[in-house]
């Protein structure tokens, strides 16, 4: 008579197998999950950095000649201020301001122009932080009065450094 049934041993045997394969199974698991936070971080730094560029180029390349203002603050920081039709807040040929305090930079959009770094209380725009930045300039080409090199050294996003030829 054949026996159709397993010994304890056997089935000692194949819980103890199955239990080294799931150790295994635990820790590939858990060191994808430690993989995907740091792929997640560094994508959304990408991101972060790709939608800032984004907006620099729109507001440059959509900014009037005539209108843009770069003040040297400082060796290290631009005060830009110029008239764009790019909106970030649905304003109609809004002026644009960039400026740096505390290390962070503000984009300024605003119906009426903005003309210096020193604001007053009377003044009305929308404020976006752009982030925390080393170094901020502005270039404007010597060649070509309406191509711009635009370098930006942020502290926790790649640096960036972008050129800009104004369309209007």
């Amino acid at each position: 008579m054949k026996r159709h049934a397993f010994t304890l041993i056997e089935l000692l045997i194949s819980i103890a197998i199955l239990s080294i394969l799931m150790l295994f199974l635990y820790k590939s698991y858990a060191d994808l999950n430690k993989t995907n936070i740091i792929y997640d971080k560094e994508v959304s730094k990408l991101h972060s950095t790709a939608l800032i560029k984004e907006t620099f180029y729109l507001d440059l390349t959509l900014a009037s000649k005539k209108s843009i203002v770069i003040s040297h603050e400082s060796a290290k920081f631009d005060f830009v201020s110029f008239s764009t039709i790019h909106s970030l807040h649905g304003l109609i040929k809004p002026y644009v301001a960039y400026i740096v305090k505390n290390g962070s930079l503000y984009r300024l959009e605003s119906n009426k122009k903005i003309n210096s770094p020193q604001i007053s209380k009377e003044q009305q725009f929308i404020v976006d932080k752009v982030g925390q930045v080393n170094k901020f300039k502005l270039f404007n080409s010597k060649d070509a009065k309406s191509i711009f090199v635009l370098e930006i050294d942020f502290k926790k996003l790649p640096h960036t450094v972008l050129k800009i030829k104004v369309l209007n």
